[in-house]
Order: C-alpha cells, then sequence, then structure tokens
C-alpha cells in the first residue's frame, strides 16, 4: 500500500470508504495522474468509469477546480475530447495510435452495429475493426461467435477487420500499411458508389 500525504486538501475532495477517509475519485486520478505510465493512468480512468465513480466529462469539467495541481494537465491531455476513448483493455488502448499513424479520424468505440457490440467502428467508410486478446478469443465457442459477427457485418455491407495481440503488439507497422489501404478501397468504393 502507498500512502500519500499533503498540507491541505479541500473539503469536498475526501470521502469515505468502510470508515477510512479517502480522497474522491477525481482527487485520486489527478494525483496518480504524475506518478503512473499514460497507459496506467488511461487504465485508471477506464476503470473509474466502468465502477461508476466518475465518467470522462465529468473529469473533464472537475479538472477546472485541479488547475494548479501537478496531474491536472496530464489528465487533461488524456482526455483530448478529439482523441480519449474508453476502452475495455489495454489491447485496445494500443491500436487507437496505430490506426491514428494510418491518417484515419478517431473511431467511435463500443457501438453496437448489426446486434453487436464492436471495438472500433468508422461509420463513413462502413470500417469495423476488432482486436483480439487472447483472453477472449482463443475457444472454439469464441472463435464461432467472432465468425458469425464477421459475417453479418459483411452482409450489411461493411469490412469487418480483425487483428490479434501479437500484431498489434509487434506488427504495428503491417497493421498501419493494412488500415491505409483499406481506408483507400473503402474510400474509392464509396467515390465509386456516388457516382
Amino acid at each position: 500500500m502507498r500512502i500519500r500525504g499533503r498540507p491541505t486538501l479541500a473539503g469536498e475532495e475526501i470521502v469515505s470508504r468502510d470508515g477510512i477517509p479517502v480522497t474522491s475519485p477525481v482527487q485520486t486520478l489527478v494525483d496518480i495522474a504524475t506518478d503512473l505510465t499514460p497507459l496506467a493512468v488511461e487504465r485508471a480512468v477506464n476503470e473509474a468509469d466502468k465502477h461508476g465513480l466518475t465518467d470522462p466529462e465529468t473529469l473533464r469539467g472537475a479538472l477546472r477546480d485541479h488547475a494548479g495541481e501537478p496531474g491536472a494537465p496530464l489528465l487533461r491531455h488524456l482526455l483530448d475530447k478529439r482523441t480519449f476513448r474508453l476502452s475495455d483493455s489495454d489491447l485496445e488502448i494500443f491500436f487507437r495510435p496505430i490506426a491514428a499513424a494510418a491518417k484515419l479520424p478517431p473511431p467511435l468505440s463500443k457501438q453496437t452495429i448489426n446486434g453487436f457490440e464492436v471495438d472500433f467502428f468508422w461509420p463513413d467508410l462502413g470500417l469495423i475493426v476488432e482486436t483480439d486478446g487472447l483472453r477472449y478469443h482463443r475457444t472454439p465457442a469464441s472463435q464461432a461467435r467472432d465468425a458469425r459477427r464477421d459475417r453479418a457485418h459483411v452482409l450489411a455491407g461493411m469490412t469487418p477487420l480483425r487483428f490479434t495481440h501479437y500484431e498489434i503488439k509487434y506488427e504495428a507497422a503491417q497493421i498501419r500499411a493494412e488500415l491505409e489501404s483499406a481506408a483507400r478501397l473503402l474510400k474509392s468504393a464509396s467515390d465509386i458508389d456516388h457516382t
């Protein structure tokens, strides 16, 4: 356990959990932003949202009250509305910079498309990307579910792409090239459809 001390703290930043005084979720995130890696801070924001402790919009607004604290600028940068998306896994967090490097606009995430929640969706391209971690995509049942999902998207006229944990972690350049190719092809097909 790591204990952090400070000379002063506003009363509203102290809450009680099981009779123990602790800092509010927002104050905790501001405090840890200077001690953890950006990935770990992003994980913490995602976990706080999952547990209903705070959400990105509330956190963005609350940062105005923490403007002089060292962690506030780091959190503000992380929570940029143009780039931040809630994620269920580190794999999704690792994928976003690859997509940005491929010059794709920020995708929608956690959208229900054709009856399935997808990891990433570019509506203008009809492109869906799934990031397949080892934990949820290795059993025959999960592989069958993934195949049904992909077929549903293809039958709806969309393009699903899947990338594995290994590819995202070790073959980012290849994924970037494939995303660039897919975007070009889908844009060309869209332009032809509109003529």
